[in-house]
């Protein structure tokens, strides 16, 4: 199972209401009905993926994350997750906004381009990184806006939203919290997984349905 599956498992409660943004073949809706009897939807932008998720029996419509979403009622969905996609988008900034405007929270995983490998790559080569977390050469790729754990912070300040959580992911250990305003985590975050909220306003009452160590094993 990928490690960004494994913690949105963790992540969502059981039986909520999830969106997911760009599913491909439905691997992850798949997993959170069987293992959260969550009532998940799909939107995902290939004919092919669409199929295929069609024929698990999954809820998935054809469509952009750029463009479709505003279809999307407000606060429609307890979750919208962006597994590995932020980065495909054309406009990840709105997207981002809209994810907070359909759901009460936001669960987006990314490559993080301010990891030390990415960074050596850049140094010792001079071209454009191939590691395992970016591992399409600079032509073939579908990423168009990387970015590093700096900047989705920065972001996320800027949209006013309030980071839940935040996991450091890589392929051969297991996730760990960590603040990712910490300038150590942007060189060894290989990948970030964020849980996003807006931030409360004054008449906030701290909600008491879930664990606060959200990564806890």
């Amino acid at each position: 199972m990928r490690e960004d599956f494994r913690e949105i498992l963790r992540l969502v409660r059981p039986s909520a209401r999830v969106l997911d943004i760009g599913c491909g073949e439905g691997e992850l809706l798949e997993l959170l009905a069987r293992e959260k009897q969550a009532d998940g939807r799909g939107i995902e932008i290939s004919a092919q993926g669409v199929s295929a998720c069609l024929a698990r029996g999954l809820a998935v419509a054809q469509g952009d994350a750029d463009r479709d979403l505003e279809q999307f009622p407000a606060k429609a969905f307890d979750y919208a997750v962006l597994s590995q996609t932020l980065q495909a988008t054309h406009r990840p900034k709105a997207v981002l906004e809209a994810m907070l405007r359909l759901a009460e929270r936001a669960i987006v995983s990314f490559p993080n381009f301010g990891h030390w490998r990415v960074r050596w790559s850049l140094l010792s080569r001079g071209r454009m990184p191939e590691t395992r977390a970016l591992p399409d050469p600079w032509w073939a790729t579908a990423n168009i806006h990387l970015c590093s754990l700096a900047d989705f912070t920065a972001l996320c300040d800027e949209l006013g939203l309030r980071i839940e959580a935040c996991a450091a992911l890589s392929a051969d250990r297991p996730a760990r919290q960590i603040d990712p305003r910490k300038a150590i985590e942007n060189w060894r975050a290989e990948q970030a997984l964020f849980l996003l909220s807006r931030r409360p306003g004054p008449d906030f009452v701290e909600p008491t349905d879930g664990p606060r160590d959200l990564f806890s094993r």
